[in-house]
């Protein structure tokens, strides 16, 4: 198991189920899409996606946000360059892009607990972070099952 999430020799041979390569190009895309509203939109998604009231802020602290959202969108677009890469060059990586997405996922969720925003509905992302843990959990694990020949 530790050579299929760590390979000694990276390759474009994905040796998993197919369905797991399959969910993150899914997820690819939805990366990019949520990496490019918080970098493209106005209010970073902040109010108009997460329902962040900026309206209550001072201007300046609504800039702040703002200005947060975007940046965490640009670490997005990083991370989606890195899961076209894998695809393109180093599908061998899935497994271990599935457990990168695991522990950013649990770690939002975890964050969110520890230090909740407030909102005046229910962002997107609280939904996520209940959902996408368990589905790149599963994922992994169908990532390390070895495709049968048939």
């Amino acid at each position: 198991m530790r050579d299929k999430i760590f390979p000694k020799e990276l390759s474009n041979n994905y040796q998993g189920e197919p369905i797991a390569k399959w969910v993150f190009i899914a997820m690819v895309v939805m990366t990019i899409a949520r990496s490019l509203s918080h970098v493209l939109l106005p209010d970073g998604g902040a109010q108009s996606i997460a329902t962040i009231p900026l309206d209550d802020f001072t201007a300046t602290g609504a800039k702040v946000v703002i200005g947060m959202f975007a940046q965490w969108g640009l670490t997005q677009l990083m991370f989606s360059f890195l899961y076209i890469i894998v695809l393109w060059r180093y599908q061998s990586l899935i497994p271990l892009m599935w457990l990168f997405i695991f522990f950013e996922w649990t770690g939002r969720l975890f964050v969110g607990f520890a230090k909740p925003i407030e909102t005046v509905g229910t962002a997107p992302g609280a939904i996520g972070n209940l959902i996408f843990p368990l589905a790149a959990i599963i994922m992994l694990i169908l990532s390390l099952k070895t495709k049968k020949n048939v």
